[in-house]
């Protein structure tokens, strides 16, 4: 029996072909994992699937679900089969939710504008819905804003709206990209957990063959709008036939060529160092109590190394990054670079501070829209005494974008005119444009496809080879930070739980969360191919 049969579809916007002769089918309880790189359009598949095509979108073929044609439905009779025949599952669940409606009240939304139920009882199959997805009432009130809840936490809000009509088919969309890696392995479980109670069909769709390896049954790859190989999970891996198929294995396991070895010397020294941050009252004529973020972390990078820190959302990551950048004071302990300290009294010493510079998770949204490239990437000069100007200044530009395999005529551009590998370029040359001594990366690669992000770390690793840079490597996914560190750093509430060489740690790890981190990372089968 099949659920949904997508025959021959083929999709244009505004006369712009973006699908071609689509085909693929999910049964009931089954799991189909699709797969492939931005661009590829499986995210328009899953959308034509739902009929949420954008304006000017023309579909030819056939979407068959549950026994009838979507492509030829109203919009009325749309509105009826969304929910409680498909659902959808979103990559970002913060924008699918709603800031200002508590979470039960979203959940029993979806409910009551399907169903004709009293407020009362939708708000219990809400709480039941929530309870499916492990969010139980008596830890998680239903009049908790999304806000309030961890990222993990709101993409089960998202996927209890989504299974609440207990729907046919399900999409998810991404659902685990932005998720810490423990995190994203307990999404997964209960998506396949959800698959088998109510036997509904899962359409998976990812840019990351890891994720969905393991989960899927059948998977399908696709590229530019077509899809190039199909097959059962896991005995595909074991004959990929297409060169793209093989060459999205190999970006998987990408490792880059690295031929400077580090100094004996310490570049970065960061001894005994605490953070706390005040919380709230308890009572009204209570103290504020206090939150210590980072407890008493000591660690070194040596000049020339590449040092990975991972460890999950919440873990204190982020504050010893503020803190390491002078924009976070610290409690206790020092933090040297070069010998140097980076806080000079109270106040951040800016000489320090020019020798360091931090590439984001996310390249769209750290530079500002309005603002072409040459403005962005020279806004480290501001921490010059002298910052170039004139014709030193456009040399700088250019010369820092053609490090990073760019032109100089790139400076004209704004940054919606670039790939996500092309603005992720653009911010590293933007922390190179002042010779900093150590570039932080912070989830530097996380949102890249896999292609693009193999590009991206050899693109790091030659830049450290030439210029003598020294990285501190921050990320949850631990198959990058295997491919990229000389050492690693675990980080567990506040404290560094174990250190070591990269490879000894992936090996032997000592510590159970350790140990626990590395089980939670999706692993990809053997392949014949590689």
């Amino acid at each position: 029996m099949t659920l949904l049969r997508i025959d021959g579809l083929s999709l244009a916007i505004h006369d712009y072909p973006i699908l071609h002769d689509v085909s693929l089918t999910v049964a009931p309880g089954q799991i189909v994992g699709v797969i492939g790189e931005s661009g590829s359009g499986k995210s328009m598949t899953s959308l034509a699937v739902m009929q949420l095509l954008p304006e000017g979108a023309r579909a030819t073929g056939r979407v068959l679900l549950d026994g009838q044609d979507v492509l030829h439905l109203s919009e009325p009779e749309l509105c009826r089969m969304r929910g409680r025949v498909m659902g959808m599952v979103f990559q970002e669940p913060m924008t699918a939710l709603n800031p200002i409606q508590t979470i039960g009240d979203q959940v029993a939304e979806t409910i009551l504008v399907h169903e004709k139920v009293s407020k009362a009882e939708a708000r219990e199959r809400a709480r039941q819905a929530l309870a499916r997805v492990e969010l139980p009432e008596d830890r998680f009130p239903l009049t908790r804003y999304p806000h309030e809840l961890s990222g993990g936490q709101r993409q089960r809000v998202v996927i209890a709206m989504a299974i609440a009509l207990r729907p046919k088919l399900l999409i998810a969309d991404e659902p685990t990209t932005a998720l810490d890696v423990t995190t994203q392995a307990q999404i997964l479980i209960l998506l396949k957990r959800l698959v088998q109670e109510d036997g509904m069909g899962l359409l998976m769709i990812s840019h990351d063959l890891a994720v969905v390896a393991d989960m899927a049954d059948h998977l399908v790859i696709m590229r530019h709008g077509r899809v190039v190989e199909t097959g059962r999970s896991p005995e595909i891996f074991h004959q990929l036939q297409h060169p793209y198929s093989r060459a999205l294995l190999a970006a998987s396991t990408h490792q880059p060529d690295r031929a400077a070895q580090p100094q004996d010397t310490p570049l970065l020294q960061v001894q005994g160092v605490i953070r706390d941050y005040a919380t709230a009252r308890k009572g009204l004529w209570g103290k504020p109590g206090s939150f210590r973020a980072v407890d008493d972390v000591s660690f070194q990078i040596r000049r020339g190394e590449s040092l990975g820190l991972v460890g999950e959302s919440g873990c204190g990551k982020s504050t010893l990054t503020r803190a390491i950048l002078g924009l976070e004071e610290v409690q206790g302990g020092t933090i040297l670079l070069d010998g140097q300290p980076v806080f000079a009294g109270h106040t951040p010493n800016r000489a320090v501070r020019r020798r360091m510079q931090v590439v984001f998770q996310d390249p769209y949204g750290s530079f500002n829209p309005r603002h072409r490239v040459d403005r962005l990437v020279s806004e480290p000069f501001h921490l010059l005494d002298t910052p170039p100007q004139g014709t030193a200044r456009d040399h700088a530009i250019a010369a820092a974008l053609e490090s990073v395999g760019l032109t100089a005529e790139d400076r004209h551009k704004y940054i919606h005119e670039f790939s996500g590998g092309q603005r992720q370029r653009i911010a590293i040359a933007r922390a190179l444009i002042i010779k900093p001594d150590l570039i932080i990366l912070d989830e530097a690669v996380s949102a890249l496809d896999v292609s693009i992000r193999a590009q991206i770390l050899d693109l790091l690793a030659d830049l450290g080879d030439r210029l003598g840079l020294t990285y501190l490597f921050i990320s949850h996914d631990l198959s990058v930070v295997k491919q990229v560190t000389d050492r690693v750093l675990v980080m567990q509430s506040g404290k560094i739980v174990e250190q070591g060489e990269t490879a000894a740690v992936f090996a032997n790890p000592q510590h159970p969360y350790t140990r626990q981190l590395l089980a939670a990372t999706p692993r990809l089968p053997e392949s014949s191919n590689t």
